[in-house]
Formats: structure tokens, sequence, C-alpha cells
């Protein structure tokens, strides 16, 4: 008989110790997506200003993102954006780029993973759209240069023939102007520094 409730008393710990072992995974997991959500603003963010600042600079959408690493449209080469950064969200460079109406240049980039996000309010004022969305991909993080009086770095200009006119009509999509800090676009040729470690430990 002892020896019987010895078997049940084990087959409950067995049992507590597995529920725990899930409550401790699915915390885990939530933990790690909460980490690449922050990661895929400052990367957003990071993609959104180097292209304000490729824009700013010369009137016009890069081709490709690597020109945003090298940009020899002047005499000294700028470097918009430190380098490449993968997708948090899919660990790949496998970006959907938003592609400029007219030009079919690069104006912005989307995370290309369907999982819904954990995040559904609290962002800032520029990406106010990714409210309430139902997967990363609708995370747009787009360039609107002339929508709205976007406004541009300080000291910088636009050559006349590209100057910002009067605010185009059609939907209002904010999501542009801001550094991930909040404090504005980035100086053409200047870099975004690397992001803070969200990882815990």
């Amino acid at each position: 008989m002892q020896r019987g409730y010895t078997y049940i008393g084990l087959l409950v710990i067995v049992v507590i110790l597995g529920l725990m072992l899930t409550v401790v995974s699915r915390v885990w997991t939530m933990t790690v997506q909460r980490e690449r959500e922050a990661q895929l603003l400052w990367v957003g963010h990071a993609y959104r200003n180097a292209i304000a600042s490729y824009y700013v600079h010369g009137g016009q959408f890069p081709q490709s993102l690597q020109q945003l690493l090298q940009d020899d449209r002047s005499p000294v080469p700028l470097r918009h954006l430190r380098q490449l950064y993968p997708d948090p969200m899919t660990g790949a460079a496998d970006w959907t780029l938003i592609s400029d109406p007219t030009s079919q240049h690069i104006m912005g980039v989307a995370s290309s993973s369907k999982a819904t996000p954990i995040k559904r309010k609290g962002f800032e004022l520029g990406d106010a759209v990714f409210a309430d969305t139902d997967c990363y991909c609708s995370w747009q993080f787009v360039y609107w240069p002339r929508r709205f009086g976007a406004p541009l770095p300080s000291g910088v200009t636009l050559p006349p023939s590209t100057a910002p006119g009067p605010a185009n009509p059609g939907p209002f999509n904010p999501g542009s102007n801001t550094s991930p800090s909040g404090g504005g676009l980035l100086t053409p040729g200047t870099t975004m520094p690397l992001p803070p470690s969200t990882r815990p430990h």
C-alpha cells in the first residue's frame, strides 16, 4: 500500500513539473518574440531613416538596399546605413521591399514574417499604423517625402525639381520621418548606431 502511494505521489510530481516546464517554455517564447519585435522596430527605423537620408541627398530613392551602404552620387561617397540588417523575425535577409509607384525604386521595407505580433498598441507616432495589425508583414517602414510636408534634416535642402510641394491627396500614412529615438531624420552621410542589446540574461 505504501508503495502505491509513493507511485501516485511521483506521478503527481511529474505532472506538476511538466506543467511548470510548459509555463516556463511559453514565457520564454514570449520573451524571445518581444525581443525580436523590439529589434524589428529598431532595424525598420534604421532602414527608413537611411532611405530618407538617401532621398534627401539626391532627390530619388535607392534602386537597391546596397546603395544605402555606398552612395556614389557625390564626389565623396556617403554611407547612409552601417550594414544591411536581416529581418529579426525570420533571421534572414528576406525583406519585402516597398516600391515607389512612380520610379519603382525602394521607399521602404517590411518584414516577411506572417506571425501575429504581440505588441498591439503603444507605438510611436510614426508607427501608429502598426496598431492592431495581424502580421509583422504589415509593419511597413516607409519614407513618404511629400506627404503632409514631411520635414527634412537640419541644414539639408532638396534640388528645386524635387523640393516638397503641397501635401498630396490620398490616405494618410504617417510612418516615415522619425528616428528610432524619435529625434527626427538623420543627416545624409551619417549612420545609425548599433542597436542596444535587449537579449535577456
